[in-house]
């Protein structure tokens, strides 16, 4: 299980879906109350971004231990990684209730979840090649 490079892959991508609970994507003004307030948005000031967050890091953990059926890991790492990519909209979606700002430096950790998904997708679908290649031999 930890000898599978897409365990390290699944790893990160649970790390990062819940660091972006506490870095923000995008900080600036907002309007309230007719009134500029400075906020940060991150996955807790959405309530939907934040149920997104939390089911990509448990599903990542979840996926680790599926191992051994590899074309349900394969399937479910597919559907994180849509579900990782509507997070993204979603924050896009967000700051268009932004009156002015700037994204932030740790916006980079929700763009990494979708690469650290390709990666272990990658790496579930070379051992699911590579078993049936050996099947075939035998």
């Amino acid at each position: 299980m930890i000898q599978r490079v897409q365990t390290i892959w699944l790893l990160l991508t649970a790390a990062a879906a819940f660091l972006t609970l506490k870095f923000s994507f995008y900080s600036g003004n907002k309007l309230l109350n007719n009134q500029k307030q400075f906020l940060h948005l991150t996955a807790n000031e959405n309530m939907l971004l934040t149920i997104l967050s939390v089911a990509i890091g448990i599903a990542s953990l979840v996926l680790i231990f599926l191992y051994k059926d590899r074309k349900m890991q394969l399937r479910l790492t597919i559907a994180t990684l849509l579900i990782s990519i509507l997070n993204i909209v979603l924050y896009f979606s967000a700051i268009k209730n932004y009156v002015e700002g700037n994204y932030d430096i740790t916006a980079l950790i929700a763009f990494f979840i979708p690469v650290f998904l390709i990666l272990a997708t990658r790496g579930i679908y070379k051992d699911e090649k590579l078993v049936k290649s050996a099947d075939r031999l035998r």
